[in-house]
């Protein structure tokens, strides 16, 4: 049995008439008595009873054609949702990130692709980079936003927004009277970072520094930036941290942007070579919504 037999025996219990049925498939009449009839052979049992005047169901005919609405009515919610699926207009979106990538406009992006995508479920999974690239790896996110990203064949990084970077110091801070401030002022100043173990992001600060010809009196290391802003309130020291994240009201802070040259805390999106629909769409969007 066939989907099309399903199809001309619905087309013929509707209509009550084979001449009829066939004008509405598009089909001719005798290739349509053929397949009913051979319905009717793999059923073993008569679906219609045919007279000159007149086509109807035998009470088989009339059970049949409420479970093959039915089973149509399946098929086509299938191919629906398929279709939807492989269009990237349902499903599921999984994004890896760490807590400070949230500051910046990603919440703006996603907040419009939800309005254009409704039926795209969007689940966010905080975690550091190095498990960010793992599970893109395995298939457990579709991307990944973060600074520095690695060099992995495998994976393709994508500009999503520009981020510069500043010094996050207290308000009653000497330096805090300065509109901006040369990385070479960390100098003397208790430093406090991200963890260097986990963080390309701080390492790449770290080495800005050695750069500027210092190296930076390690004082704190944190897992992430908020919780470099709680140091730097409570007067541990400096931290360097991105622009959003300076950005925030923290109580007691001052943010101040350094002089170029000056590292940056530029954003990137992570995917695989092959991000599927639903991730392709996200970061079609994020060309659209970020671009400049």
């Amino acid at each position: 049995m066939e989907l099309r037999h399903l199809r001309y025996f619905v087309a013929v219990a509707e209509q009550l008439s084979f001449t009829a049925a066939a004008a509405r498939l598009s089909v001719s009449q005798p290739p349509l008595s053929q397949q009913i009839r051979d319905l009717e052979a793999e059923l073993r049992t008569d679906l219609f009873v045919r007279s000159s005047r007149r086509v109807a169901l035998t009470e088989a005919g009339t059970a049949f054609l409420e479970q093959a609405r039915a089973i149509l009515a399946q098929v086509r919610q299938a191919a629906d949702e398929a279709r939807a699926i492989g269009s990237g207009r349902t499903g599921r979106l999984t994004i890896g990130l760490t807590g400070s990538i949230l500051t910046g406009p990603l919440g703006h992006l996603i907040r419009c692709f939800r309005e254009d995508h409704p039926d795209v479920d969007i689940r966010l999974h905080e975690m550091p980079p190095e498990a960010q690239q793992a599970a893109l790896h395995a298939r457990r996110t579709d991307l990944s936003f973060l600074r520095s990203p690695p060099d992995d064949p495998d994976l393709r990084a994508e500009l999503a927004w520009r981020e510069r970077v500043g010094v996050a110091l207290p308000e009653a801070h000497p330096l805090a009277d300065r509109a901006s401030l040369p990385l070479i002022a960390l100098r003397d100043a208790r430093y406090l970072s991200l963890r260097l173990a986990d963080s390309r992001f701080a390492n790449t600060l770290w080495d800005a520094c050695l750069a500027s010809g210092f190296v930076p009196r390690l004082s704190h290391q944190m897992v992430e930036s908020h919780a470099l802003l709680g140091l730097v309130a409570a007067g541990l020291g400096l931290a360097l941290v991105p622009e959003f994240v300076g950005r925030l009201p923290y109580p007691g802070i001052a943010y101040r942007p350094l002089d170029e040259p000056a590292p940056n805390a530029d954003v990137y999106a992570l995917a695989r070579a092959d991000p599927g629909p639903i991730a392709t769409n996200f970061l079609a969007a994020m060309r659209t919504q970020l671009s400049g």
